[in-house]
């Protein structure tokens, strides 16, 4: 289910009372607009995509992808039907090629249930996604984040949160595990949302007009 505005100002509310450094961040970034994806298996394809590029050249790649598949919507069955060279027209490559094979296959077969994955708590859904070629913790977690609306995931690998930590904390140089998860640890119960803000602060910097609904990927 999608975040509700009552999860939303309670998330805010803690956020700001337990991290004053985190809630002057909050006030200059504004609301909170992440939404949704509800297609599970098209927001793993876009994750896949979104592996090891920027932001610009993955959107470009997503949407050829979907000119490539075109009536049809990223789905199983469609990406089934086309054949590995017209995956690599679009950019993807040949690595990329074997990850979405493997999880459209996955997908097929049942080995992976996107139906039921929602019902599963946070590690159990992660250890089930990192079956697939091509899903580690990181785009594990995107998904639980961005497709799942689960609350209190913190990807401390992701290079945009910590080097929002970086920044934010006035520490020396990008955070190690073990200090990203000990300044993060007030967020909790809601450290998605405070992500989501570690993700806005270089927007806020840089482009202020951005569109945040669909960090990181």
């Amino acid at each position: 289910m999608p975040f509700t505005a009552e999860q939303i100002r309670d998330a805010i509310r803690h956020l700001r009372r337990a991290d004053p450094v985190l809630g002057s961040l909050i006030v200059k970034a504004g609301p909170f607009t992440l939404k949704l994806n509800r297609d599970r298996f098209g927001m793993l394809v876009r994750s896949i995509l979104s592996q090891q590029i920027s932001t610009k050249a993955a959107r470009s790649i997503r949407l050829r992808l979907d000119e490539l598949l075109k009536p049809d919507k990223v789905a199983p069955d469609a990406v089934a039907r086309v054949t590995d060279e017209q995956l690599r027209s679009v950019g993807l490559s040949g690595q990329k090629v074997r990850y979405l094979r493997d999880l459209t296959e996955r997908t097929l077969d049942g080995r992976l249930r996107l139906d039921r994955i929602g019902r599963l708590p946070d590690e159990e859904a992660i250890e089930h996604l990192i079956q697939v070629k091509g899903i580690g913790r990181w785009t594990a977690q995107m998904f639980l984040m961005f497709s799942l609306g689960r609350l209190d995931v913190f990807p401390h690998d992701d290079l945009g949160v910590r080097s929002s930590i970086r920044d934010l904390y006035g520490l020396p140089e990008l955070p190690d595990k073990h200090r990203s998860h000990a300044i993060a640890e007030p967020w909790a119960p809601y450290r998605t949302v405070a992500s989501w803000y570690c993700w806005r602060l270089i927007d806020v910097k840089n482009d202020p007009k951005m569109d945040a609904s669909e960090y990181p990927v």
